[in-house]
């Protein structure tokens, strides 16, 4: 055998699937894709999660793309988080172009031009379902987690939420928890302290702030009601396709807690929301994060364990996590030994540091007696990886090159008007885009306060009203017991000088 039929050889057995799969596209051998030697990767390690990498401009969207698409065509959804805006185009069919039909012919697949299901979301004013979780749903702990919390406050928050847990205190946003946390230093400050201890007022002070500086990233259009139904994320439409669900991300790229708050939030609901699967044929739900480096670049040591462990225990959901990011080393060491399938694009060493971050890359990926991956790493062209992943026995596939097939859908951005119409058509809109402002904690509280002020204000003039008569009653008490200045005009007749005069002038008439 020549040496290219054992290279055939070697990716054909190494990507031996017997289940369904999705297909990468071509394994490249000495530069040259060799026609139909397929990269496979079996669904049934799609929840293993996975990395796609690559600096900027070698197709690290496009083949998030082109997962999305087979997944769909699979029955599987797919929730991808769009932060540069260029994902909407999968509504609509890829215009075609000489150049795909090119690629496609070398890597030995038809091309086909399709539109696939998408719904569109948005996590903030920008138009889409909105994506909304309550205070309470998110809970103390991972609060805390994204507030980056010291075991004090932790504590504060944790007994915050207990006391409105007691008193059926809804807590649906931040100004909920807010008012609460006041009024454990404030008005309810004694009932705190009876039922549940002290409570610092410096610590409720620190927390407060963490809450002001959370809310200045646009937190508040995300707690509230109403609450989004994760259950929704795994739709199928009537052609048996998985849903495409696209996070409008766009407006918050600056505002990496936003984004790490609600990533923990959603995958924390998932994870407490979908059934044990176990060992399953193909995954419940693929999330694609791109940007990744965003959730990670200000991640506190506390929120870092807290994804860490999110990625070790979800996979049993039947949920694969994908992080789309420029280099690997962005990506913890923890969560980049759980990833399973590893897309790796162009790397550039422009600069020393960049030929030292090109050879750990190197490190992370199978030994290959056909590449010399470092070399490899810089030399490829756009739409072309090193790809290795898990076969069903969750041993990893030999590194191979590959050409990536195209995606079937526009790889472009819709137009305002074509956005809008895809909006329009949501089956989700109608049930979370409306307003609810019930009543809960904050409204609650602040009744209580008010009844315990106008409490006080009538005990207040109980009081006033009881030393009024307190103090008439001694006024009274005290006259009587000095007894009066003034003469009864009986005696003041009988001890007057001239009714002396004249009683005393009748007795000495009557003594004559």
């Amino acid at each position: 055998m020549s040496s290219q039929e054992e290279f055939f050889s070697h990716i054909e057995k190494g990507y031996k699937t017997k289940g369904d799969y999705l297909i990468m596209g071509s394994a490249i051998y000495e530069g040259e894709p060799v026609q139909g030697a397929f990269v496979k990767i079996p669904l049934k390690t799609l929840n293993r999660h996975g990395l796609i990498a690559g600096a900027t401009g070698t197709g690290k969207t496009k083949t998030l793309q082109v997962i999305a698409e087979n997944l769909s065509e699979q029955g599987i959804p797919v929730l991808l988080m769009d932060l540069k805006g260029d994902l909407s185009g999968l509504a609509k069919p890829s215009p075609g172009h000489p150049k795909i039909d090119e690629r496609h012919e070398k890597i030995g697949l038809p091309f086909e031009p399709k539109r696939f299901p998408v719904e569109i979301l948005s996590l903030s004013e920008q138009d889409g379902v909105k994506l909304r979780a309550t205070v309470s749903e998110f809970g103390p702990v991972l609060l805390s987690r994204i507030l980056d919390l010291n075991e004090t406050q932790e504590g504060i928050v944790a007994v915050v939420f207990k006391y409105c847990d007691d008193n059926k205190l809804p807590l649906l946003d931040l100004k909920d928890f807010k008012k609460a946390l006041q009024y454990a230093t404030g008005a309810g400050k004694k009932e705190f302290t009876e039922a549940y201890g002290r409570i610092s007022t410096s610590s409720t002070g620190t927390i407060l702030r963490k809450i002001i500086e959370l809310e200045q990233q646009g937190a508040e259009l995300f707690f509230g009601e109403k609450s989004f139904d994760v259950n929704d994320l795994t739709r199928i439409d009537e052609e048996g396709r998985g849903m495409i669900n696209i996070i409008r991300l766009t407006d918050i790229q600056d505002r990496p807690k936003l984004f790490s708050t609600f990533m923990l939030s959603l995958l924390a609901e998932v994870y407490a929301t979908f059934p044990e699967q176990g060992d399953s044929d193909r995954p419940e739900l693929i999330l694609f994060i791109d940007e990744a480096h965003l959730i990670f670049k200000e991640a506190s040591k506390a929120l870092l364990e807290q994804i860490e462990s999110i990625v070790k225990l979800i996979r049993s959901k039947g949920v694969g996590l994908y992080f789309v990011t420029q280099n690997p080393t962005d990506v913890p060491d923890e969560v980049l030994a759980q990833l399973g399938l590893k897309v790796q694009h162009a790397l550039r060493a422009f600069t020393a540091r960049d030929r030292k971050a090109i050879k750990l890359t190197a490190e992370n990926y199978p030994i290959s007696e056909y590449y010399d991956t470092k070399e490899v790493l810089t030399s490829l062209g756009i739409g072309e990886a090193l790809i290795t992943a898990l076969d069903e026995k969750g041993r990893p596939t030999p590194l191979a090159a590959t050409m990536l097939r195209a995606p079937m859908s526009r790889m472009d951005v819709l137009t305002p008007a074509e956005l809008k119409e895809e909006i329009a058509n949501s089956k989700l809109v109608p049930k979370y885009n409306a307003v609810i402002d019930r009543e809960s904690a904050y409204e609650l509280l602040n009744e209580k306060i008010a009844r315990a002020e106008e409490l006080a204000r009538k005990e207040e003039e109980k009081e006033a009203s009881r030393s009024r008569t307190k103090s008439t009653t001694r006024s009274r008490t005290s006259s009587r017991s000095r007894g009066s200045t003034r003469q009864h005009p009986v005696v003041k007749v009988l001890t007057s000088a001239t009714f002396i005069r004249e009683v005393f002038g009748i007795m000495k008439k009557v003594m004559r």
